[in-house]
């Protein structure tokens, strides 16, 4: 079943991705907010446990900005299906709809991952609070 692709079908990701973004942005925005509180109780009193907590969200905050890149590459090329359609490439319109697809796919991998890496690390928080009131 070879549907063609029309203008509609790549604008239904608009409202995903859009979504998507501001999510990526707004763990973005609390990873910021978290690096300059840490940066600031490591001057003071510079530790190990500090160390990994900025290891951990190093890691964290280059997963979101591959996130957030796949995510506005595919919602560019999603804005280039819609051009091709336009122009009547459907033959371009269709891969380039598909890469658009495999990007956001890639997109939310990441965040899988990184969702992953954030439950860990809270996990370490809890563990420590649960042993120091066992004490």
């Amino acid at each position: 079943m070879n549907e063609p692709v029309t203008l509609t079908t790549p604008a239904l990701l608009f409202s995903a991705i859009s979504l998507i973004m501001l999510a990526y942005t707004n763990r973005f925005m609390s990873y910021a907010t978290l690096i300059r509180t840490l940066h600031e109780k490591f001057k003071v009193n510079p530790n190990e446990v500090l160390l990994g907590q900025i290891a951990n969200l190093r890691k964290r905050l280059y997963l979101t900005k591959y996130m957030q890149i796949l995510g506005v590459s595919s919602l560019f090329l999603c804005v280039l299906t819609m051009f091709l359609i336009f122009i009547g490439s459907q033959v371009f319109a269709v891969w380039m709809f598909g890469v658009a697809l495999v990007l956001l796919i890639a997109s939310l991998g990441l965040s899988i991952i990184e969702i992953h890496i954030s439950v860990n690390a809270l996990n370490l928080h809890l563990g420590d609070m649960e042993v120091n009131r066992k004490v």
